[in-house]
Parts: C-alpha cells; structure tokens; sequence
C-alpha cells in the first residue's frame, strides 16, 4: 500500500487531535508518515505511523539572514521568508519523502505552501478545510489544486461563497478529532464541585490563543452576582478589573468535559476543539471569537450564528447591561437539538473511509514505475 503524508501545524492541539482520530480508523495496513515540528503534541498513534521532527515554518531560530525582507511575497504564499534555513529544510526533507515514499496521498493541515508543494512534487494532496476569508490567491491554489478537501465539522457551517466545486469535493465530519460524549450533568457536578442547582457560567478558553480578558468577566460576574462563573484556560489579567467573589479562576484543568456538561450556559471562542465539545454537550453558547489569521474565528461565529447553533457577539460585553441582554438573548435563542445534529456518529471512520476511496480512485491500478534518473543525479 502506498503510504499517506500528513503535515500537521503545531499550534494548539486540534490539528494534533484531528490527525490521531483519523489515523486510528484507517486500515492497519496503511502506512503514514506524519510531519510536525512538534512530536509531544500528539494523542497515542497507531503503530503504523512514521513522525518525522520538522524546523518550524514561521517560528526563527537566529539563523535566518534578515537582509530579504525587501522582497515582497507573492500573492500566492502566505509565509514565505527568504533566507530562512530551516524552511528550506523541512521543504526538503518533505520533497525527498515524495521522492522515496511515492505516497498516495499527503494531508495538510494546514499550509498552503506545503500543499503546493504537493502538487508541484505531482503528489495528490488533501487540504483541511477552514474558515475564514480565505479568497486569496494562495488558498485558491491550495483548494483548487487539491484532489479532496477535508472539514472537521458539520456541512450546515459552510459558508456561503463555497462554491459547488468546492462542496463536491469536501468531506464534511462534524466532531472530528474531538471526544464528544457527554458527562451526566449530575455527575459531571460532582466531579467539578458544584451543587445540584447551583446556576453556572463556564469561560473556556482553548490552547490557540491568549484567553480572555480579566476585566470583562469581572463586569459580566457582577451583573449576574446570583451565578457562579468559572474559567478554565488562560485568562488575561488586567490590572483595573475590580472582580467580585462570585468568579473563580481554574487555570488548565483535565477534565474539561466535565465542566462543558456541569455548565447552564457557556462563554467561549470559536476554536475548532471547543466548538465540538460545546455542540455535543448541546448547552447555551455566548460565543465570542478571538482573533486568528484571515479571521478564521470569526468568519466561523457568522456561520454558527447564521445557523442558529451560538449567540454571537463581536467581543466580551463592555457593561453591565450588555452583559445582560447578551446572556438573555444565548438563553432565549437555545437550539439543543440543532446544536447535537452538528455532531456525527463516527466522523473519524467516516474521514479514513473517505480518504481511503479517494486514494482508490486516484490509484486504481497499483503501478510499478521506475523513476528515470538524469544523468549525473541521484534518484
């Protein structure tokens, strides 16, 4: 069998997650070669799967000559620096796996650049689909050059300017990558230290980004002096907020399911992780979307909110009334059976099935070719 590629961006952990759950329902037969530059990120692969350690695609290390940033970067690519070692090496140590491997598919999650690498080394690429404006030219290369494209949620979050083309080529795997069941409330309550009918106001924050700010919430707590407001994740200190007792920050914590289901409403951005958890556990969501590139988050807030699924607002409300009106109207517009639709039953069999149908149909003859070799190079 040829084997897949699979390049996984380090930053958070839902590009990690994803990958795994995909992995552990493919064929046991197949073999993968992951590409990251992180290898402590992952949840346990199957023992099929290859991780090589790769240089970072955007993070310097001093080596770099910053003698180019003249240059300007075509339309096409997106992060591009010249005179950077070490993306020169990990392009090369990725061209020389095409070179070797012959592989029958390479996964990219997510970078424009090496998906067209892919397609430029003639190697079949899959691209993660996400939101976000993403109308450039260098996305354009990437969608409209892959042979499938890949969404980790459900189709009624596409958005609108996708076009058929697109569509018709997308798997769409709503939960994908993320452990969606659900904790019995009562249960979950018990684990996380809260009473039966104690009212509680979760803040999520996920590993993507800085967390929200200190303040805001302060103001939020107050005007609802009534409910017990937790956080878990980062949270930002300001040093104006004047917070009353009715908050308490729990940092990092393990059992992050158990907060989602203990909670009657919940505060959080639009990451993908995040998403999932809070449509599976099907609770009132005030969603507020941080900020990411080609405003990803929030492109996502205007599908959720276009779809019913999430109360949106543009950033944390900024007084006590608008703190009130925001958590009335989450409340009032609570749609728990649309927001438990947008979750598959198996979506990571349903990607590895999809993924191994395309490569069926992009080989369907198993070939035997052998590589001709210019004379003076090494194959």
């Amino acid at each position: 069998m040829r084997p897949f590629g699979y390049f996984v961006h380090h930053q958070g952990r839902g590009h990690a997650e994803r990958c795994a759950a995909i992995l552990n329902a493919l064929p046991p037969e197949r073999p993968v070669t992951i590409f990251c530059a992180r290898d402590d990120i992952f949840p346990p692969l199957p023992p099929q799967v290859e991780l090589i350690v790769i240089p970072s695609l955007f993070e310097p290390t001093g080596a770099e000559a910053g003698t180019m940033d003249w240059v300007p970067t075509p339309e096409t690519l997106h992060c591009a620096p010249l005179g950077w070692p070490g993306i020169r090496h990990a392009m090369a140590v990725i061209a020389g796996w095409f070179d070797r491997a012959d592989p029958a598919l390479m996964i990219c999650d997510v970078s424009a650049e090496i998906a067209q690498l892919s397609r430029i080394c003639s190697v079949p690429h899959v691209k993660i689909l996400q939101h976000g404006d993403r109308g450039d030219a260098g996305h354009r290369a990437a969608y409209d050059g892959a042979a499938g494209l890949l969404a980790a949620f459900d189709e009624a979050l596409a958005q609108p300017e996708w076009d058929d083309g697109m569509l018709s080529k997308t798997c769409f795997a709503g939960g994908l990558g993320v452990d969606t069941r659900v904790p019995e409330r009562e249960l979950a309550r018990q684990r996380i230290g809260v009473g039966a009918e104690e009212e509680v106001i979760l803040i999520l924050s996920g590993g993507g980004g800085g967390g929200f700010a200190q303040a805001p919430l302060g103001v939020g707590a107050r005007s609802r002096p009534g409910a017990r407001w937790i956080t878990i994740g980062p949270v930002v200190r300001d040093w104006h907020a004047t917070e009353p007792g009715n908050i308490e920050h729990r940092g990092w914590v393990d059992n992050p399911a158990d907060h989602v289901a203990a909670a009657d409403l919940v505060i959080a951005s639009t990451g993908n992780t995040t998403c999932q958890q809070i449509l599976a556990a099907a609770r009132p969501w005030l969603a507020i979307p941080e900020w990411r590139y080609f405003d990803e988050q929030h492109r996502k807030a205007e599908a959720l909110a276009a779809a019913g699924a999430a109360c949106v607002r543009p950033h944390l409300p900024s007084s006590a009334q608008a703190w009130t009106a925001a958590l009335a109207e989450t409340r009032a517009t609570h749609r728990p059976a649309l927001q438990r639709a947008m979750i598959a039953d198996t979506p990571a069999q349903d990607a590895a099935d999809w993924l191994e149908a395309l490569a069926a149909r992009l080989w369907p003859v198993e070939l035997s070719l052998t590589t001709p070799t210019p004379s003076g190079a090494h194959s």
